[in-house]
């Protein structure tokens, strides 16, 4: 079959160009009858593809992994990671990075195949990928960036006319992923295994490349460590506001580009409560809700310690340069979310006591078990007068009532008018988020039925989460109460 040269493609393979130790190359292996399930005609323009030359066989061939398309050169990415804690050996087990495609600005982004196929990393894994997982990868990476944040992207779901075999059979998909690359925490953990001298070389030559490639502004590798402690921290914050729950924050799964990666057991967080926990696997809620701050600091300083022959000669000053480098991790990002906070409660200016107004809603919301989205989105359209309908709270509830006086008095200390107040929050406090039970009835009825109309409705919804419409009602609702306890898996 001719590769689909219309596509536009104009890959760079910089990565490829880096030490053989770092990859392994190979070509996706062919699947027996792909089909197009989803394809992302927008993101696709703008990395300055041709939507149209992927809506025939040509272009299907290419995101299933049966054509290479010109230009590329694959390889699978060898990386390390600390799972639960614990260090193991690692590498693309089931994706192959196709290469780098430069948009017409001049942008590069790495276009990854998910599910195409053993490599040398697969540590006796099939390199197969079920629909399920790839059709919630593609739904969540893009309600995250229609949330504003930094995230991997989904091109296209292919199903691969295959079956998986996991607990049951399952139909076979491969995902195209975009992203600003692959560098992850554990790449570097796997370069700096190498020891003695390689461990230097390898690790500076991944830093130096790191550096050009994500922070060129960087004029020291302590201004690196510190740019990506501070990117990390406005990433933790983003998610911590929209009530995003991971699930599986390993140091392979922490992108040094400062976007979100690898979404597997991930999930929105419907009532509040710190100890919200999806993942099937996390038995000890390592990482909960409210762990994700301490577990990215921790990760981070994993991340330090493999710069650690860069940042001085002298073993002792190289390891207190790190550390606080990495204590800076919490005060960055308490400041990021506090100010995220502030926006969400309509807050233009900084008071001292405004850690405490969000702590008593906060706390008030625990108690009561009320859903975390919408609370929010209720005060930005209720600002004033305190107990309007759309609050949809009790009126005798003393504790909210005492709270909601506290937040008015503060709201009254601010020149700005009421409705520049709802305004600026309705563009902090989305109205939609990926409900855990309309996320799960569209891959129910679309991996059961091959019926994906219920996964495009769910995808409009999620594109302006931020705007009311009558389109939108049905995907506020956070579910009935059999949510309770819901649980998420891997996928792989």
């Amino acid at each position: 079959m001719a590769t689909p040269r219309a596509a536009n493609w104009k890959f760079d393979n910089t990565y490829a160009r880096l030490p053989k130790a770092f990859f392994a190359q190979l070509n996706p292996i062919a699947v027996a009858r792909p089909q197009m399930v989803v394809f992302n005609a927008e993101l696709a323009s703008s990395l300055g593809l041709n939507p149209e030359a992927f809506a025939g066989e040509e272009g299907v061939a290419v995101l299933s992994g049966n054509v290479v398309p010109p230009g590329a050169e694959p390889i699978a990415q060898a990386y390390a990671g600390h799972q639960f804690g614990h260090l193991n050996m690692l590498g693309d087990g089931r994706a192959i990075l196709l290469g780098e495609q430069i948009t017409p600005g001049g942008q590069r982004f790495d276009i990854q195949l998910k599910g195409s196929g053993p490599t040398p990393f697969s540590r006796r894994g099939d390199g197969r990928a079920a629909l399920g997982p790839m059709l919630r990868e593609f739904i969540i990476s893009e309600a995250m960036h229609s949330l504003g944040i930094p995230t991997t992207r989904s091109l296209a779901v292919v199903s691969t006319g295959e079956i998986v075999y996991r607990e049951k059979p399952l139909p076979g998909a491969v995902l195209a992923r975009v992203a600003a690359s692959h560098l992850r925490v554990g790449t570097f953990v796997y370069a700096a295994q190498a020891g003695a001298q390689a461990h230097v070389d390898f690790v500076r030559t991944l830093a130096d490349y790191t550096i050009q490639r994500h922070y060129p502004l960087a004029e020291t590798y302590l201004d690196f460590l510190r740019a990506v402690i501070d990117r990390q921290a406005s990433l933790l914050a983003k998610w911590m506001l929209v009530g995003f729950v991971h699930g599986v924050m390993n140091t392979d799964n922490m992108a040094l580009s400062g976007e979100t990666i690898d979404y597997g057991p991930c999930a929105f967080m419907d009532h509040y409560s710190p100890a919200t926990l999806f993942s099937s696997i996390d038995r000890e809620g390592r990482y909960a809700y409210g762990n994700q701050p301490r577990i990215a600091s921790w990760n981070l300083a994993r991340f330090a310690a493999t710069l650690l022959p860069l940042l001085s000669d002298e073993p002792e000053e190289a390891l207190g340069i790190a550390k606080e480098a990495v204590e800076a991790f919490g005060p960055l990002y308490e400041g990021y979310w506090l100010r995220g906070m502030r926006g969400k409660l309509g807050l233009f200016n900084e008071e001292p006591e405004d850690v405490m107004l969000v702590a008593g809603l906060l706390s008030w919301m625990e108690a009561q078990k009320a859903d975390f989205t919408n609370t929010f989105r209720a005060l930005s359209v209720g600002v004033a007068p305190l107990g309007v309908a759309p609050l949809a709270f009790s009126p005798n509830d003393g504790a909210f009532r005492q709270w909601g006086e506290l937040w008015q008095a503060r709201l009254a200390r601010q020149s700005q008018a009421t409705s520049e107040v709802s305004l600026f929050m309705r563009e902090h406090n989305p109205a939609v988020i990926p409900r855990n039970f309309r996320v799960e009835e569209a891959l129910l009825v679309a991996t059961e039925n091959s019926d994906f109309s219920l996964i495009q409705k769910l995808l409009a919804a999620l594109a302006n989460p931020f705007q009311d419409s009558p389109f939108q009602e049905g995907f506020r609702d956070p579910g009935p109460p059999s949510l309770e306890g819901y649980r998420t898996f891997c996928g792989t």
